[in-house]
């Protein structure tokens, strides 16, 4: 050591360095300045500790010692992308791997809806924004006719996968769960099966020997009754039966018993055994989505068309982590389905009901009322062929002189607005094209699949030109969940034209006629016309 150099002073405990002396804070080096030169006019240098010489750390203190803070002689330029910095507020560093991350509260996003003919809008909707005020969003800029029967569905096109969002649902949460360049998409189309669930009657939708709560009381329980039993947590009804089992990362099926409870749905190993030692845990409803298998024997190998599948959140893309099931036929699977919803939901869906129902009820203007309101009750039927009119109080009477109104009026009001085409021909034959249940020459095939796709409810129907017969149609039904066509032909007679289905026994001027009259009245068919399907353009 050279004897010249000065001993070195003890070094000060770590974060002071002299920078605090007596409580009197030093100013920072100026610009140019080693951390030991001086300005000049300063007192005497402190006794600090210098940077080149080490710092002595005490081996049995794991605490690491706080850095010196260090001034920047720069001026301070605010950032101009702060949101960068900020993993809460980042659009990249706060979305999982393969989605598209949480909705930010407040911020608008771009939500776009299909319809069924493939034409797509682009809406601005918030964080909030649930399935049925985007509903009616949609309602309002197509000019449709405003009922419940309104869904948005989610369509995963790539895994053959869909199912009807409830109105509660948020649309942009459930959009961010989709993974980034996947052909997922929402579809806006009818689903009348929506809240068939609290209007059907039991025999349809829950058949006594899938419910063990009907089993187990050895009577037929009321369908408001099994439906308050699935809504009341105290109650644990069971729906169970026989589904086939897709084994995972296989593609064989097998088939098990099944049973649905409210802490999840198990298999038994063995037989129709519920002992606890046979039962196989396969999925937890309040962590999945259930869906419609679309075309499962294409994708997935499944023994029948009536496959469906329980989606858990965590699977965002490809089929590993999907439960794939399959039901012998539509009434087995449109009952697992209502339960899923049912268990999944509870109360929510039904309060989901009540609101829809409330909303019917509101008046469809918005403004002030009209000046005059008429009741259907002040309204009676009058004949004015005589001299003297007079009040018609026969039933029968009332109908044929309110269709015979109805079609005077059809005559006179629409002989405008038909095409140019339409009118070179007989008014009687072209008049269904404006109405919204006629789908023109669509295949049969064609027809069961929009039917099943807006709800395989009892009395869903459209009328289609016939294939087979170049100047007949057919009326397409639905009743017990099965798709039935009933074939109309025309005909004439001292030179009229009329239509009909039981080869003239009852005739029709058009076919207006004849879908109104089976509104009203079954006749030959299995039920009355309810719903009409429709598609409708964005």
């Amino acid at each position: 050591m050279d004897g010249g150099a000065q001993p070195s002073s003890p070094p000060e405990p770590p974060g002071t360095g002299g920078a605090e002396r007596e409580g009197a804070a030093s100013p920072p080096h100026g610009p140019g300045l080693g951390p030991g030169e001086r300005d000049a006019g300063e007192g005497p240098p402190a006794a600090d500790v210098k940077r080149s010489q080490p710092l002595f750390i005490h081996a049995g203190s794991r605490k690491p010692a706080p850095e010196e803070p260090r001034a920047s002689s720069l001026p301070c330029i605010p950032n101009p992308f702060p949101e960068l910095c900020s993993p809460s507020n980042s659009p990249i560093l706060s979305s999982p791997p393969g989605g598209q991350g949480p909705p930010r509260e407040g911020a608008s996003h771009v939500v776009k809806v299909f319809s069924e003919d493939g034409a797509c809008r682009s809406l601005e909707a918030s964080a909030g924004t649930t399935a049925r005020q985007l509903c009616e969003m949609l309602v309002r800029r197509a000019h449709a006719l405003h009922d419940h029967s309104w869904a948005l569905v989610e369509l995963h096109q790539h895994l053959a996968l869909e199912r009807c969002l409830e109105d509660h649902e948020s649309v942009v949460e459930v959009q961010g769960t989709w993974p980034l360049g996947a052909d997922s998409r929402f579809v806006f189309r009818k689903n009348f099966a929506k809240y068939e669930l609290f209007k059907s009657n039991g025999q349809s939708l829950f058949p006594e020997v899938m419910v063990s709560s009907c089993l187990e009381a050895n009577k037929s329980m009321a369908h408001s009754e099994l439906i308050q039993n699935f809504l009341n947590s105290g109650s644990c009804p069971e729906v169970q039966g026989f589904l086939h089992l897709r084994e995972a990362g296989r593609k064989v099926w097998k088939r098990f018993y099944f049973s649905l409870r409210r802490s999840g749905l198990y298999y038994s190993t063995k037989g129709t055994s519920k002992d606890p030692r046979h039962l196989q845990y396969l999925a937890d409803l309040t962590e999945s989505n259930i869906y419609y298998v679309t075309q499962g024997k294409k994708h997935y190998g499944t023994p029948t068309e009536f496959g469906f599948c329980i989606k858990p959140y965590k699977v965002r893309s490809g089929t590993k982590g999907l439960k794939l099931l399959c039901s012998e036929d539509e009434q087995s699977r449109t009952c697992w389905m209502a339960a899923f919803r049912l268990f999944k939901y509870g109360m929510q869906l039904y309060r989901n009901y009540q609101q829809a129902q409330a909303r019917l009820s509101q008046p469809p203007w918005i403004g002030p009322t009209p000046l005059r309101s008429v009741s259907d009750n002040a309204l009676v039927a009058m004949d004015f062929s005589g001299c003297t009119g007079r009040v018609i109080e026969n039933p029968s009477e009332v109908l044929t002189a309110a269709l015979e109104e109805a079609q005077a009026w059809r005559k006179t009001t629409h002989r405008y607005s038909l095409p140019a085409a339409c009118q070179s021909s007989p008014l009687s034959a072209a008049i269904h094209r404006t109405q919204p249940w006629f789908h023109g020459r669509i295949s049969r095939e064609d027809t069961q699949r929009l039917i099943g796709r807006q709800g395989l409810v009892d009395g869903v129907f459209l009328v289609r030109e016939s294939q087979r017969n170049p100047k007949g149609f057919v009326l397409s039904l639905c009743h017990l969940q099965k798709v039935k066509h009933y074939l109309i032909l025309p005909s004439e007679e001292e030179g009229r034209l009329y239509f009909t289905m039981d080869d003239g026994q009852t005739r029709f001027a058009d076919l207006i006629q004849l879908v109104e009259f089976h509104q009203i009245n079954r006749g030959i068919l299995p039920c009355k016309l309810r719903h009409y399907c429709t598609c409708v353009a964005l």
